[in-house]
């Protein structure tokens, strides 16, 4: 299939030898192909796509590489955001896809999906969630986006039954819009490494 591959997407791999450089044991025996692999920030002289497998416990999350031809399915951040899918979640009563539920219910001026262990969560339907789970957000931000816009997202945001953190995203990397509004520069990660910044949009020039 073609497709440019993004940071959080979901990944369904056509076969188990399609994960390349897999260094940690656990993965033979925990993860198939009918568990996604979620897209990471790197890169490599093969133009690979930069995976990580989830694990069973927390600290099992393994890096690895695929190639664009073993992808079977993809399923973005935007997509698990739907709220048809999010109403009928058999984790619709959890906190985190509750207030996903509540941002679905304001006309936002850009693109939002969710991420993390609630998007596994929501993209599986294995039970990953649990009352004190935090709401990982991403904001799609092509072009610049104004104080205003971010605050009054914010503002939401803090007013959700969850803990929700959100990474809004611009063409060279990603960063935690709490760190943005509090402090006007950010650490932007981009797939060759973190680079402090007041200008995530653009690169500065020396």
């Amino acid at each position: 299939m073609t497709f440019t591959p993004r940071p959080h997407d979901l990944l369904w791999l056509k076969h188990t030898d399609a994960l390349l450089d897999i260094q940690d044991a656990w993965v033979a025996s925990q993860w198939h192909t009918g568990l996604p692999v979620v897209v990471r920030r790197d890169v490599n002289d093969n133009a690979d796509i930069p995976v990580g497998v989830r694990g069973i416990k927390r600290e099992q999350r393994a890096a690895g590489w695929v190639s664009a031809g073993n992808v079977s399915r993809v399923m973005t951040p935007e997509t698990l955001a739907e709220r048809e899918r999010l109403l009928h979640s058999p984790f619709v009563s959890q906190p985190p896809v509750q207030a996903a539920i509540l941002l679905t219910t304001f006309a936002w001026p850009w693109l939002w999906g969710i991420t993390g262990s609630t998007a596994y969560a929501l993209a599986t339907e294995i039970p990953v969630l649990h009352a004190n789970s935090d709401l990982d957000l991403t904001i799609r931000a092509p072009e610049p986006l104004t104080q205003d816009e971010l605050l009054t997202w914010q503002a939401q945001v803090e007013k959700l039954p969850c803990r929700a953190d959100t990474q809004v995203e611009t063409p060279l990397g990603a960063f935690a819009l709490n760190e943005w509004l509090r402090e006007g520069r950010v650490l932007l990660k981009t797939p060759t490494g973190p680079w402090l910044t007041t200008t995530p949009w653009h690169r500065e020039h020396s």
